[in-house]
């Protein structure tokens, strides 16, 4: 980063200061913007992106502490590296700078070489938190890395209300049997991105994929306003993408795919399960183990999505629904009442 030259962003109230950092920090090879005061420094913040931050701390209308603290309150901004540049003297405002969450403190008059030091440094480590965001963000989903970002990594989980779906490629066994295992992988990895583009563009994330299936949550880790209509909508999405890509393999004489969706809504427990060293986000309960089961019960009832009483009380009107009653599944006591959307 250092090398190829970061945007900077230099906070001074002085005009002079803001002249002559400008000038050393493009010497040094890097781009500078200005801002004269906090205030105008955090509308350009959440206005554009830069690199690394020098921040004066005597300023009106906002000073240096404040947008410290405004920074590391905001979590698109906290791994932002922010250097101090200021003639306060006395330990204490040092301190209180690095314990706001600034990178390192310079006093004026900035030594240049010194200076050049500090900027590499702070954008190297700017350069390692984006390539661990970026790799998070590959093995995780964007909800779930935003919710590691703001609120840490923690073993463990809390109760939210939200709407779990299951599905699966019917007759996936056999359909494996009867092509090669490159065409197979070939196949779930097609299954996947268009699941994936149904779900995510309804608000839900995957949480688990074993073989052909998988489990979508909506409602966690990020609030919706009406989870069990996003998984249904997602669900419907799904449906009709498959029947697209049917059109493709019927054009090159391969048999359709058809799926099964279930899905439940109530109390999950959701959270990160697994060790220090492996964890995952996941969603535990008995709405999840129905939403299971009513995927199964697609077979039975010969139906593409069933839903549970929870998700049809929450939906509204705008979908097309079919009883059924007296439905027993593994694991819930007594007959329920299901429904089919269609």
């Amino acid at each position: 980063m250092a090398d190829a030259g970061g945007h900077l962003l230099i906070v001074d109230d002085n005009k002079v200061n803001r002249l002559l950092l400008s000038r050393s920090v493009e010497l040094l090879g890097h781009r500078a913007s200005v801002a004269e005061n906090g205030r105008i420094a955090m509308e350009r913040l959440q206005e554009e992106s830069f690199d690394l931050v020098l921040l004066d701390i005597e300023m009106p209308e906002m000073d240096g502490f404040e947008v410290l603290a405004a920074i590391k309150d905001d979590p698109r901004l906290r791994d932002l590296p922010v250097i101090v540049t200021s003639s306060v003297e006395g330990i204490e405002n040092i301190v209180r700078c690095i314990e706001l969450g600034a990178e390192d403190y310079l006093a004026k008059p900035v030594n240049k070489t010194l200076l050049g030091a500090r900027l590499s440094s702070g954008l190297e480590k700017k350069r390692l938190r984006d390539e661990q965001k970026r790799l998070l963000k590959r093995f995780a989903t964007s909800e779930v890395a935003d919710d590691l970002q703001a609120s840490g990594f923690a073993i463990g989980g809390s109760r939210v209300r939200a709407s779990v779906l299951f599905c699966d490629i019917r007759g996936f066994t056999s359909l494996s049997e009867d092509q090669s295992p490159e065409e197979t992988i070939e196949l779930l990895n097609v299954y996947y991105t268009l699941m994936f583009e149904a779900i995510g563009s309804h608000g839900g994330i995957v949480t688990l994929m074993i073989g052909d299936g998988l489990m979508a949550v909506f409602g966690a880790p990020q609030p919706l306003e009406n989870p069990a209509a996003s998984a249904v909508s997602a669900a419907q999405d799904m449906l009709a993408m498959m029947g697209q890509f049917n059109e493709e393999r019927s054009a090159d004489g391969r048999p359709a795919i058809g799926l099964g969706v279930g899905i439940a809504t109530g109390e999950v427990v959701a959270g990160y399960a697994g060790t220090d060293q492996r964890a995952t986000y996941t969603c535990i309960g008995s709405t999840v183990n129905l939403a299971a089961r009513l995927e199964a019960h697609t077979k039975v009832l010969s139906r593409e999505i069933l839903i549970d009483a929870e998700t049809l009380a929450a939906l509204g009107g705008g979908f097309h629904t079919e009883e059924h009653t007296g439905v027993t599944l593994k694991g819930f006591a007594g007959s329920l009442t299901v429904c089919s959307v269609t």
